[in-house]
């Protein structure tokens, strides 16, 4: 069992025989081909006789490329597309950064900023070199982040803009004279004037305060703009109580671009929510970049505009010009009374009414935001995308919008490792790609505060294992920098790195990197992930409903994400808008059932406001239809009593609690006032998993339908990247149900090699499955369940194993196969119900090699910014230790080879095998043995079925491992790396093979 796994990642033979399982099952099959039957393509493409073992280009990872602007040479460019596209990966998002760079000047935006001749030039050279060599090319709207356009400047129409106030606190009865009130915060730079929108006066009411608000009576609220003349004003203040004379200016922002300037002119956030501002991104794309030898490579290579996270940055409360126009339309009332309970102050509430009516006046005013944020930029931009033959990817996520919404509206959503807090974000964006149709979830990965040059592929895996779960299935790695920039050092230019005199943000991956020896293991490995989680159709088995369509918040769905998915349940989020969509039907109990076709509806309160069983009168009417249409419903809250979540207009919390009653008097529709009865009440209503587990677990999974199989991808993984304690080892078992009915078998698919075999041992009854899963921290698997033969193996119909006291049975050429690591009679059961009884011949001990011969190749900064130098070294060592423990190899960095023999018996058959279980390694690694490459290997679970390299009599097994470089930075550039410690990296084992013996049923 897993539970003999030792601190230094050793294990009894039996535990390595159950973790191999995978590995050995794939091994099985050898060189026969895994995929020769049609499966449907991803991504578009489609099907081909290796789709699973050889992804196309166009799901596999991509890197985000860091451009210093324009500062770049064709020749450079077309070599780093190549380095990427050798390396087995699919494509780039080019992005101006250069965080890095502390002296601006030095990068000449004059002549090579971003959106110059030779910024165009390098793009042309980009496009020219990946169209030769396959790969798909995106690029951002504009330099870093949040988009913004040059020439732009902060007072123009297309510019982001602010509301900020002033305050002026009055005695009852005392007069006020002199200028308006200033703002309290003063402009950004290059902010040159500011326009007055309105002057009021509200009495203070003590008891509607909080910590940080000041209290205000709404009812005393009175409109003073009419009394201002020449910017000046008179007002005496009634004598009872005390009061507060408030001020509102609309300026502009100032806000630039991350890390700039990036251009000249400067360029200037655009304002997100109106035409102005996203016309002013088009037109300079349009009238200043768009050559036409551009515009032809841009559609031929049918790439993305990218958009990053909107980070807008305001003194005051985000705003556009016609903000007050577009909230009385939306809701029916002018905004302008209510600006005290929305005004900020460096993102900070001022002024508060009551709490309910405060909570509605927010709700109304960022459903107005929201509405124009997805109206005027994402949807035009993507129309606008459309019209050069392109999409838009982006991240809708940074303001208080809905992203559930946006993600439906988007070509391509994407989230962030580094910015959501758990699964249950990504999750938001997947309700929204699945209800509108598209196929893409992407992610930008693995970017690591103060990581830079130490990042393993290990822990890149481990964050995206759950990713992949919950809906993810395109990787954007962060990333890729361009070769050299001024002050950049060895091993080249990062750009993030140094950051702030620190080691920065992520990675900067290549072939500066030893580990990028074998990154084509990993990006195999990812591809084979996207393919078979864009493939198809996407199951999930609960919609949650969620009144705010936030993302990016760490908030979950209750039951669901602390209950229901360790049990195996899947779940999504639907925003209102969602339910508008023409797949928003209910068919034979299932909602949007030619999509994720979910089985039930959850709905509780809202947690952004303050967990409040809201719901607008329209959702609750859409509701009502489709639980008339026969679609089941959890209700968790006080519903009956459900309030709207903005401003109700006259009777409409009447009329949305007449709809409510409706709703809950319906057989098909159960309210409970716990969280912990969720769980029966879909058990009472017939709803259950498609994923079952005995008892809670840390498996996590994902299902996809296509014609020709269910594909379900299962991690052991966490909820989400900071959760204590770490996952453990599982090893249960695991009921997965099949749409396809009876007839199908399951296979395992190995991501790492590409293989297909057939699962020897399991047990079926009517449409489900169950198979024994046992998976290491963060290790993942797939399993498709499909007809007899699907993957082109001679064992589609043969019988299988249905329990066995062998450690193992699989199919290998051979047929149905026992496998155990102690010779002994086994019995196995047979699906046809008979037993056999099967024989295995002695087994050796496992073996613990107790010298090895090291060779390290260890790196140094060579005589130009990206010139490596290595210095080898030749050790001999009778115990594995980290480099940081070996006195020669403390601060090292690079390649290591790790060389042992071992000494098998005369005995030795063909009947026997061993796995390789190599213990703790760091970071990249492969094996040969007696000169053969094994082939890739499981980074999480390094253990390697070695059996068909094997001989008797003497064999040499050499392990190849690849270091990050922190421990020689540490030591070459000591002002940024010296405050990290060594870090344990190399072979540490304890290495052991351990043999098995089996033979065909």
């Amino acid at each position: 069992m897993y539970e003999s796994v030792s601190q230094r990642g050793g294990m009894s033979r039996r535990t390595v025989l159950a973790a191999a399982v995978t590995v050995g099952a794939a091994a099985a099959l050898g060189a026969a081909s895994p995929g020769a039957a049609a499966l449907p393509g991803a991504g578009g493409t489609g099907p081909t006789a290796d789709w699973f073992a050889a992804p196309d280009r166009s799901v596999r990872p991509k890197f985000r490329w860091w451009w210093p602007d324009g500062l770049v040479d064709t020749d450079e460019i077309a070599r780093e597309i190549d380095q990427i596209a050798d390396a087995g990966f699919g494509g780039v998002e080019i992005a101006a950064v250069h965080h890095s760079i502390r002296d601006k000047s030095l990068l000449d935006t004059a002549r090579h900023g971003w959106g110059s001749r030779p910024w165009r030039d390098g793009v042309e050279a980009a496009l020219r070199r990946a169209a030769r060599r396959g790969l798909t090319v995106d690029i951002t709207l504009g330099p870093s982040w949040p988009v913004a356009v040059p020439g732009v400047t902060p007072d123009d129409e297309a510019a982001a803009k602010e509301l900020v106030h002033g305050r002026v606190s009055l005695a009852g009865g005392a007069t006020y004279r002199g200028p308006v009130p200033p703002p309290v915060r003063e402009a950004a730079h290059g902010v040159t004037g500011a326009r007055l929108l309105a002057v009021q006066a509200a009495r203070v009411e003590a008891a509607h305060s909080t910590r940080k608000e000041t209290g205000l009576d709404p009812d005393s609220v009175r409109d003073l703009t009419a009394d201002v003349t020449d910017g000046a004003l008179t007002w005496t203040a009634p004598a009872e109580g005390e009061w507060v004379l408030l001020s509102y200016w609309q300026r502009g922002s100032g806000q630039q671009p991350e890390s700039g300037p990036h251009s000249a002119p400067a360029a200037y956030v655009v304002d997100h929510l109106s035409q102005a501002g996203t016309t002013a991104v088009t037109d300079l794309w349009e009238r200043r970049i768009l050559t036409d030898s551009l515009r032809r490579l841009l559609a031929a290579a049918g790439g993305a505009f990218f958009e990053d996270s909107v980070e807008m940055e305001t003194e005051g409360l985000l705003w556009t010009e016609r903000l007050p126009e577009e909230f009385e339309k939306r809701t029916g009332r002018p905004l302008l009374p209510h600006l005290p309970a929305v005004v900020l102050d460096d993102s900070n509430q001022v002024f508060a009414f009551d709490a309910q009516l405060t909570r509605q006046i927010r709700h109304d005013f960022w459903a107005t935001v929201s509405d124009l944020f997805n109206r005027h930029h994402l949807r035009a931009l993507r129309d606008w995308a459309h019209t050069l033959d392109m999409t838009l990817r982006s991240q809708p996520y940074g303001l208080q919008t809905d992203a559930i919404q946006s993600a439906a509206i988007l070509d391509i959503a994407e989230g962030e490792s580094l910015g959501f807090k758990n699964l249950d974000d990504y999750r938001c964006l997947a309700g929204g790609r699945d209800m509108a149709g598209h196929t893409v979830l992407s992610c930008e990965s693995g970017a690591y505060n103060g990581s830079a040059y130490s990042t393993t592929w290990d822990r890149v895996l481990r964050t995206m294992g759950g990713a992949y779960a919950a809906g993810v299935n395109q990787t954007v790695l962060h990333g890729f920098s361009y070769a050299k920039a001024p002050e950049a050092q060895w091993p080249g230019f990062a750009a993030f790195s140094p950051y702030n005199g620190t080691p920065g943000y992520g990675e900067s991956w290549g072939p500066r990197q030893p580990t990028w020896r074998h990154v084509e293991d990993i990006s195999g490995y990812l591809g084979r992930v996207h393919q078979v989680l864009q493939a198809g159709t996407v199951r999930a088995d609960v919609a949650v409903y969620r009144q705010t369509g936030y993302t990016a918040t760490g908030i979950g769905a209750s039951w669901f994400t602390s209950t229901g998915v360790p049990l195996g349940w899947t779940h999504q989020f639907l925003s209102g808008p969602l339910l508008d969509l023409p797949s928003a039907k209910v068919s034979g109990g299932r909602l949007a059932p030619d999509g994720p076709a979910y089985k039930a509806l959850f709905v509780e309160g809202d947690f952004f406001y303050g967990s409040t069983p809201t719901l607008a009168l329209a959702d609750a009417r859409k509701l009502l239809r489709l639980a008339e249409a026969g679609l089941p419903m959890v209700l968790l809250g006080a519903f009956d009593q459900a309030l709207t979540p903005g401003v109700p207009a006259s009777g409409e919390t009447e009329r949305l609690r007449e709809v409510l009653t409706r709703l809950l008097a319906l057989s098909n529709v159960v309210r409970v006032t716990e969280k912990a009865a969720v769980g029966d009440a879909l058990t009472a209503l017939g709803v259950s998993p498609d994923t079952r587990y005995a008892s809670s677990s840390t498996l996590l999974n994902a299902h996809r339908v296509t014609e020709e199989a269910d594909f379900y991808y299962l991690c052991n993984g966490k909820h989400a990247e900071t959760v204590k304690p770490p996952v453990a080892a599982i090893d249960h078992d695991v009921t997965l149900r099949c749409t396809r009915g009876r007839r199908s078998v399951p296979y395992l698919l190995d991501a790492w090699t590409g293989k297909a075999v057939r699962v020897g041992r399991y047990t079926q009854k009517g449409d489900e499955i169950t198979l024994r899963v046992a998976l290491r921290p963060g290790q993942t698997m797939i399993v498709a369940l499909g007809r007899p033969g699907l993957f082109g193996d001679r064992n589609g119909a043969r019988p299988h194993a249905v329990s066995s006291d062998a450690d193992d049975v699989l199919f290998t050429r051979d047929g149905l196969t026992v496998r155990a690591g102690t010779a002994g009679t086994y019995r196995t059961r047979l699906s046809q119900g008979r037993t056999v009884t099967t024989t295995l011949p002695s087994v050796p001990a496992a073996i613990e090699p107790d010298r090895w011969d090291v060779q390290v190749e260890d790196w140094f900064p060579g005589s130009d910014v990206t010139r490596t130098e290595t210095v080898r070294r030749n050790l001999v060592l009778d115990t594995l230790l980290p480099w940081s423990r070996i006195p020669e190899l403390a601060d090292s960095a690079g390649i290591g080879r790790y060389r042992t023999t071992v000494v098998l018996p005369d005995d030795w058959t063909s009947s026997h095998g061993a796995f390789l279980d190599l213990g703790q390694v760091s970071d990249t690694f492969r094996v040969t043995v007696n000169g053969r490459d094994a082939g890739p290997a499981d980074r999480l679970c390094p253990v390697i079925d070695v059996g068909p390299l094997l001989r008797r009599g003497e064999n040499t097994i050499e392990v190849e491992v690849a270091t990050p470089l922190v421990n020689r930075l540490r030591t070459t550039r000591p002002e940024v790396f010296g405050s990290l410690a060594r870090q344990d990296h190399g072979l540490v084992g304890p290495v052991r093979l351990v043999p098995y013996a089996q033979t065909a049923i």
